[in-house]
């Protein structure tokens, strides 16, 4: 029989209905896998008393009847998520120490669910990163390994943790946000299920900021099946959060129908890189053969701005990030450093600052304060702007012309080893997300799919952009191509 901790969200919810199994149980299973998990850093702040009382009021849940799909499902909560008198740090030493005295409403709509946490998962520091590399934790290790090959792999980046844990079936799910590809990036790196919804589908209120326009929560999951039953608990209206969408979430699994006869998959021109290894390029087209194959047209689509996106990317990202992290000034909440003598507020600033934020974090605030200042705004954030508009109007021409869905690769690679690109130029960390941060920029949901491996054994995705709102219609064609790729390969445990 399956171990417990190695359920799907789904087989879970159906063993639980079925009185074949207890939230207990599986919340037992998935302590007892982190507690052996240590060499993978991913859960960082462990909550096993709460998990267990959770846990406990689930199974009374279960028992009284009616209990939603999430009930008793032990979850890993990424580190950027608030989580009332639970350290919620963003991997950040500028934040140590702090306990909010609320939560975020992600979190709080799962726990009403009735589903378990069973702790803290790594991360980049706020979130800026494509390799978990700039953590206040130390790194978070990929469970995948080369081959034979012990050297220690990056799970991606930011929601590292969370890859890392689900896969390692640590927890049967986790939450995720995504900036510029940072719950698809990880969850092709781990060979899970990763998906970013349309910018407003799910409330950013009580999650820490990194880019506001950008941010976006979602589900990181064994299947597409768990991440529309997930993304179901997650999402829904937020009068905390003004740009939160009051469109009512529609029954995300009951969407999951397999049938995607009669419909266009359209494949961008532009995607297309120099240099693009051969086992990508394969994968995309034996996706698009797969999707071919279930009835769907496959069609040669242009996304002409496409060239621009990472330049306008790395403009407002760090921009709106300048913007967002003046307020850890060492006043409030959170690191102030020691003053010496004669040290005025200034100063108190400066070392808090520069004791508490990373390299990565200094780098992308000075770079965002640099294109807002008032010689260079027009030149840099305002033309940013204006090509983001550029590249949501490809999308909606591409969607307005018939296009149903569009198949890209994840990732330009497999995952890379720790320490092998953090030292070189930083540009080249950036380009890591060519493929996924197009989908941000134009407020898209987007899903990551394993679908193959490659020649050193790990694992590859595709990823399929939806239209606006329509994350049905995306899981669906996920679904389809997740059921043609029939991906089951697991990391051997070394850890």
């Amino acid at each position: 029989m399956t171990a417990l901790n190695q359920l799907t969200i789904a087989e879970a919810r159906d063993a639980l209905r079925k009185g074949e199994t207890t939230s207990l149980a599986l919340t037992e299973a998935c302590l007892a896998a982190i507690e052996g998990a240590g060499a993978l850093n991913a859960f960082v702040h462990h909550t096993p008393e709460i998990a267990r009382e959770q846990a406990k009021a689930a199974d009374a849940r279960l028992a009284a009847g009616e209990a939603p799909a999430m009930c008793g499902i032990p979850l890993g909560i990424k580190d950027l998520f608030c989580t009332k008198g639970v350290p919620s740090q963003a991997a950040s030493n500028i934040l140590k120490g702090f306990r909010p005295e609320y939560e975020s409403t992600v979190t709080s709509q799962l726990f009403g669910a009735g589903a378990v946490m069973l702790g803290k998962l790594n991360m980049d520091e706020f979130a800026m990163g494509s390799s978990n590399e700039s953590s206040c934790y130390g790194n978070a290790v990929n469970p995948w390994r080369r081959g034979n090959d012990t050297a220690e792999l990056t799970p991606g980046g930011s929601s590292g943790g969370s890859a890392a844990a689900v896969a390692a079936d640590l927890c049967l799910a986790a939450t995720g946000t995504d900036t510029g590809g940072s719950i698809r990036q990880p969850a092709a790196f781990t060979g899970i299920v990763g998906i970013k919804p349309t910018y407003g589908r799910v409330s950013r209120w009580g999650i820490v900021a990194f880019a506001s326009s950008l941010d976006q929560a979602g589900p990181m999951t064994k299947t597409v099946r768990d991440a529309a039953i997930m993304l179901g608990a997650m999402a829904g209206p937020d009068a905390k959060d003004s740009t939160c969408s009051d469109l009512p979430v529609p029954d995300f699994e009951a969407a999951l129908t397999g049938d995607i006869r009669g419909k266009k998959i359209g494949i961008p021109r532009e995607y297309r890189m120099d240099g693009m290894p051969a086992e990508i390029e394969k994968l995309w087209s034996d996706g698009a053969a797969m999707l071919k194959d279930a009835g769907a047209e496959i069609v040669d689509i242009s996304l002409p701005h496409t060239k621009y996106a990472l330049p306008a990317y790395y403009v407002v990202a760090p921009a709106e990030a300048s913007s967002n992290l003046a307020r850890y000034d060492g006043v409030r909440y959170g690191h102030r450093a020691r003053l010496g003598q004669g040290d005025g507020i200034t100063e108190m600033y400066e070392k808090t600052r520069a004791e508490g934020f990373g390299k990565e974090v200094q780098r992308r605030v000075m770079i965002g304060t640099y294109v807002l200042s008032a010689g260079f705004y027009d030149a840099y954030f305002n033309r940013a702007r204006k090509v983001r508009t550029l590249i949501k109007r490809d999308f909606e021409l591409a969607f307005a012309g018939g296009i149903d869905a569009i198949l890209t690769p994840a990732t330009p690679s497999s995952a890379f080893g720790l320490g092998e690109m953090a030292d070189a130029d930083p540009v080249a960390m950036y380009l890591l997300d060519v493929f996924t941060v197009t989908v941000n920029l134009a407020g898209l949901p987007g899903i990551a799919v394993p679908t193959g491996l490659d020649g050193r054994g790990l694992p590859l995705g595709l990823q399929l952009i939806g239209r606006p709102w329509e994350e049905g219609d995306l899981l669906n064609h996920a679904y389809v191509l997740e059921r043609a790729a029939g991906f089951v390969s697991k990391p051997a445990k070394w850890w």
